[in-house]
């Protein structure tokens, strides 16, 4: 066997650097003295990191906060708010373009109506035209350090590759090298489902849990990612949290609705569409459609779904024992209709020892959620190595 390098100066410095920023990121705004006592390292040494960070344009200091009175004041450390990337999520009905900045917020987002589907080639050029617009207007002067896609099918991670978007009819799509090439901007490509258990984990719904299943509904159908032990599990290839093509156990016949389908031909945004009468709608439209309407249309297909739905988290829990389950998308507003019922449908078809502590969630970031897990993707070099933006 070779023998393990030990990390150099320069390593160790890049690797405080990234410690540092990354607290700031996730966090938000701290002292240096919370940085201090967080990363272990001397006064000294933080303020001679925090000083490379302010010049490396990733961070920014303010003045302390005036009403601490006690001990010396210690300034406050920020992510710079011109440093952005442009996180982005196509879909069957719609392609959703969005700057996120360092710290979430998201200062222009635009979703795009479509009536047919659209190409991974279209997709890069629609991006391309995007921030070409908004680099000239609104985004001026920013920093856009990369660009972010979160896909609703396989993509290998290795490089970016489609392999299949079923809903989309992509197969084997070098998205990540059309999305570069289109922009001329770092390009990174992942699983919608798989980001959007990142960020509600880093930052939502199950911060601070280490073991969590999450399930995404979108117009796509259904996906999912995990965090087993603290750390997000993709894998061999990328493609592990297929929820969604699962087989469900149904115990009412009446229940079925596709045959031999799939959990997302029983537990469908189409299907929950087409019974308050719309066509297209994002999220938040759909929520109102289905709390607003009483017909009992709406209130069996609910039920249905739901049952179907905790059959299968219960088979999720068999075999995962997570701490938390968060729901996203469409299958947050099956749950929020009667969240305390879902579990206990769980509870009665899971392992009472798998049950102990459990808690169903739905996502905190909603409908930010896939652009926030997409734009931490997208930040991720820059996480690593937050010098190289001053070089």
């Amino acid at each position: 066997m070779g023998r393990v390098s030990e990390p150099t100066g320069e390593g160790v410095r890049q690797r405080n650097l990234s410690r540092v920023f990354r607290l700031v990121h996730v966090y938000g705004p701290l002292s240096r003295a919370a940085l201090t006592e967080s990363t272990g390292l001397n006064r000294s040494t933080v303020a001679d990191l925090v000083s490379h960070l302010v010049g490396a344009g990733v961070v920014q200091e303010h003045a302390p906060d005036p009403s601490r009175r006690v001990g010396r004041p210690s300034p406050v450390v920020a992510v710079d708010p011109g440093v952005l990337v442009i996180a982005v999520n196509p879909e069957v009905d719609a392609l959703t373009i969005a700057a996120v900045r360092l710290d979430r917020t998201i200062p222009l987002r635009e979703r795009i109506e479509l009536d047919r589907l659209i190409s991974p080639e279209e997709t890069a050029a629609r991006i391309a035209d995007r921030v070409s617009t908004w680099k000239s207007e609104a985004l001026a002067g920013a920093r856009v350090v990369g660009v972010g896609l979160a896909v609703p099918g396989l993509v290998r991670a290795t490089d970016g590759l489609v392999r299949n978007a079923p809903h989309l009819h992509w197969t084997d799509s070098p998205l990540r090298d059309l999305v570069t090439a289109a922009t001329g901007i770092p390009t990174t490509v992942a699983n919608d489902a798989t980001l959007g258990a990142l960020a509600e984990h880093l930052f939502g719904a199950a911060r601070g849990v280490d073991n969590v299943v999450y399930l995404n509904g979108g117009a796509s159908g259904i996906g999912g990612g995990l965090i087993i032990g603290g750390m997000p599990v993709p894998g061999a290839g990328g493609y592990a949290g297929e929820f969604g093509q699962n087989r469900p156990g149904i115990a009412s016949p009446a229940d079925r609705r596709a045959g031999q389908g799939v959990l997302e031909d029983e537990v469908s945004r189409a299907r929950l569409l087409a019974a308050v009468g719309l066509v297209s709608a994002d999220e938040p439209t759909l929520e109102t459609a289905l709390h607003s309407n009483t017909s009992i249309t709406v209130v069996e297909e609910l039920a249905r779904q739901r049952r179907i739905l905790a059959t299968a988290l219960a088979n999720a829990v068999n075999v995962l024992n997570p701490s938390v389950i968060v729901l996203g998308g469409f299958l947050a507003t099956i749950a929020s209709h009667d969240l305390d019922d879902l579990l206990e449908a769980v509870r009665a078809q899971a392992m009472p020892a798998s049950m102990e502590g459990l808690s169903i969630r739905t996502a905190v970031l909603a409908e930010d959620r896939l652009l926030i897990g997409a734009a931490e993707m997208a930040f991720g070099e820059l996480l690593r190595d937050p010098g190289s933006l001053g070089t």
